[in-house]
């Protein structure tokens, strides 16, 4: 049995009263809360250990190195790569879709060639293959979903041609909360010569990831949405890939030989960890990961599965609501609307309610826009969310309703 009321009190922040009310955090795919044990193991790091790493020869930095080295072998076997190099360290999801445009997309696209995206994507995997095409020439093409929002497989494959070389697609939608099947995404680009660049972002809070079963060639995901710290991010890739790639910034740690005339670079991973890393970051995600792992990653999809079907069935009840977004295979996310009241409005009343929700678009304006709205309420759950939160949240929408 996964006890979620036993789990809330590994999170400090339910103990916050909001508004003189309970705590009914519905926000986690924006940012998950910590655990204190991911807050204990940097208040740890940073008293009885700190140090920079890789460089020192004494006990301080060997410690850190060491815990820093671990950390990453910990989002290996979270992720099942087959072997640590294939892990980079980045400042979040952004930066590691970012690296890969700056690095690998520079060097392998040309202009005649194609990359091909869903009409799901958050900003920050539309944003840098629309400045990398204005730079190199090539083709962005962008391939629909469905008005449910549910994956459309016979748009996918309309556009995925010979001239494409890269897909790049999320894993599970921000707004909508449809899972993608990566798997035969990535079977389907590789026949034709693709890479594939997996946004997971949402997808690795909620599922178990296997980077070896999907094959996708590189995956990013965030350390604040997996119960982690700000600050850090993932990049996965294939290791024959990543030795291929120029660095993505230069300094120190990420060099092998240099001169005042000429450098050479480190092999992957160090070569795209350029300066300091996110040290105690990296030691705080490693905690929160492993955490996952000791809850159970089948008993959390379970949990959240169950909810998504309850949360699903309580919001229809409410006349007037829209749900936006409605794909049978979907995760933990709901974006809606009450009918002839702004979203900004029925949060205000939210709020006073101590439920937290987001508004507006989500850092996907274009889908947003492609569903027919400007802006929309997202509530969306964590390991940590109940059913007494979802009939909170339909208590609070029915008082908002009545109010306006």
């Amino acid at each position: 049995m996964f006890d979620t009321q036993k789990v809330r009190l590994d999170f400090p922040i339910f103990s916050q009263r909001i508004n003189g009310k309970e705590n009914c955090f519905l926000d986690t795919a924006a940012s998950a809360q910590k655990p204190l044990i991911v807050l204990e193991a940097m208040k740890k790091a940073y008293l009885e250990t700190y140090a920079n790493v890789h460089r020192g020869a004494y006990f301080l930095s060997e410690e850190t190195t060491s815990k820093y080295e671990e950390a990453r072998k910990t989002v290996q076997t979270f992720v099942n790569a087959a072997s640590s190099k294939e892990i980079i360290f980045t400042r979040n999801a952004t930066e590691s879709i970012n690296l890969v445009a700056s690095t690998w997309g520079k060097r392998f696209l040309k202009a005649n060639d194609e990359v091909l995206i869903s009409e799901a994507e958050h900003h920050a995997n539309l944003v840098p293959w629309q400045a990398l095409r204005d730079e190199v020439g090539f083709t962005l093409k962008i391939f629909k979903i469905a008005d449910n929002g549910d994956f459309s497989e016979e748009a996918f494959l309309k556009h995925l041609t010979p001239k494409t070389k890269l897909v790049a697609v999320t894993a599970m939608s921000n707004v909508l909360g449809t899972i993608f099947p990566i798997q035969k995404i990535c079977k389907k680009a590789h026949q034709v010569g693709a890479k594939v660049l997996v946004d997971a972002c949402q997808f690795a809070v909620h599922h178990q990831i296997d980077v070896q079963k999907l094959d996708c060639d590189f995956l990013a995901f965030s350390g604040h949405k997996t119960y982690g710290p700000t600050g850090i991010g993932v990049l996965y890739g294939k290791y024959d890939l990543l030795k291929e790639m120029p660095p993505y910034q230069f300094g120190g740690d990420m060099v092998d030989v240099v001169t005042y005339q000429n450098t050479t670079y480190a092999l992957p991973p160090a070569r795209f960890e350029a300066g300091t890393p996110a040290i105690v970051e990296a030691i705080g995600l490693a905690e929160a990961l492993k955490y996952m792992q000791a809850l159970g990653l089948e008993k959390i999809m379970q949990h959240e599965q169950e909810l998504t079907t309850y949360a699903t069935q309580r919001l229809s009840e409410i006349g007037g609501l829209v749900q936006i977004g409605t794909a049978p295979n979907k995760g933990g996310v709901f974006s809606f609307i009450l009918q002839d009241i702004h979203p900004q409005d029925v949060a205000f009343i939210l709020n006073k309610e101590g439920v937290s929700v987001r508004v507006g678009h989500h850092c996907s304006y274009p889908l947003v826009k492609r569903m027919g709205y400007e802006s929309v309420m997202r509530a969306s759950i964590g390991l940590y969310s109940t059913k007494e939160d979802i009939d909170t949240l339909v208590k609070a929408l029915l008082k908002a309703k009545t109010f306006f």
